[in-house]
C-alpha cells in the first residue's frame, strides 16, 4: 500500500496543479467575494469531487461511458451552467460596487460583492458534478492504483479523499494569493477587467466541454 501511495501522489499532484474550470471559478469568486466565497466554492468542488469517486467505485459512472445520451446530456448541462456562470461573472464587474450587492468585509481583504449566480458553494457543487469528464476520470484514473485484492470502494475512497486534499490545499493556497492580489489591486476598472476575463475563460471552459468528445 505504501508503494501504491508513493505511486498515486505525484500523478495526482501533477493533475491538480493542472488549470481547469475549477480554478477559473476559484478566481472569480475569490476576486468578487474574497477568501470567503473562495473558501465556501473549494468545498464545492470537493463534495462533488467525492459524490463522483464514490459513484464510479459503485460502478454508477459506467453508465456515461457506455450511454452516449446520458453523457451528452450530463455535458450540455454541464457546458451551459459554465456558461452561466461565466456571464453572470462579467455582468457582476459591469456593475458598481454600490449596485452589485452589499459589501461585506473579511479580515484582510478587500469589501466583498453579493455575487452572482447563486451560492458559492452550489456554483462549485454544480460546476464539478455536471462536468461528465471528472466522473470518467475517476472511473479511468482511479482503478490503475487498486491493487488486486483490495476492497474497491475503500481504496477507491481512499484515493479520492488524498486527490481531494490535495486539491483543497492546492486552491486555498491559490485563492489565497488571488484575494491578496485583489487587496494590492485597489483600482475598480482593474478588478471588473479581471473579473471579465475569469467570467470569459468560463464561457470559453463551457463551449469546449460542449463541442469536446470522450
Amino acid at each position: 500500500m505504501t508503494s501504491l501511495l508513493l505511486t498515486f501522489l505525484p500523478v495526482a499532484l501533477l493533475l491538480t496543479l493542472i488549470p481547469g474550470a475549477d480554478t477559473a471559478l476559484v478566481t472569480r469568486n475569490a476576486l468578487a467575494g474574497g477568501m470567503r466565497a473562495a473558501r465556501w466554492t473549494i468545498l464545492g468542488i470537493c463534495t462533488g469531487c467525492l459524490i463522483h469517486a464514490t459513484a464510479s467505485a459503485l460502478g454508477l459512472s459506467a453508465i456515461l461511458a457506455t450511454s452516449a445520451r446520458a453523457y451528452e446530456t450530463v455535458k450540455l448541462v454541464g457546458a451551459a451552467y459554465l456558461v452561466w456562470i461565466g456571464v453572470q461573472g462579467i455582468r457582476n464587474a459591469d456593475e458598481p460596487l454600490g449596485r452589485a450587492g452589499r459589501g461585506t468585509q473579511v479580515e484582510g481583504s478587500a469589501p466583498a460583492v453579493a455575487l452572482r449566480g447563486g451560492h458559492p458553494f452550489t456554483q462549485g457543487f454544480l460546476t464539478n458534478i455536471l462536468n461528465p469528464k471528472v466522473a470518467l476520470f475517476y472511473l479511468t484514473f482511479l482503478p490503475q492504483f487498486i491493487p488486486a485484492g483490495a476492497p474497491i470502494l475503500r481504496t477507491s475512497l481512499l484515493l479520492a479523499m488524498i486527490h481531494n486534499a490535495l486539491g483543497f490545499a492546492w486552491l486555498s493556497i491559490y485563492a489565497r494569493f488571488v484575494d491578496r492580489l485583489r487587496v494590492a489591486l485597489t483600482r475598480p476598472v482593474v478588478k471588473a477587467w479581471l473579473e471579465r476575463a475569469t467570467g470569459g475563460a468560463l464561457v470559453l471552459l463551457g463551449a469546449r466541454l460542449a463541442w469536446s468528445r470522450r
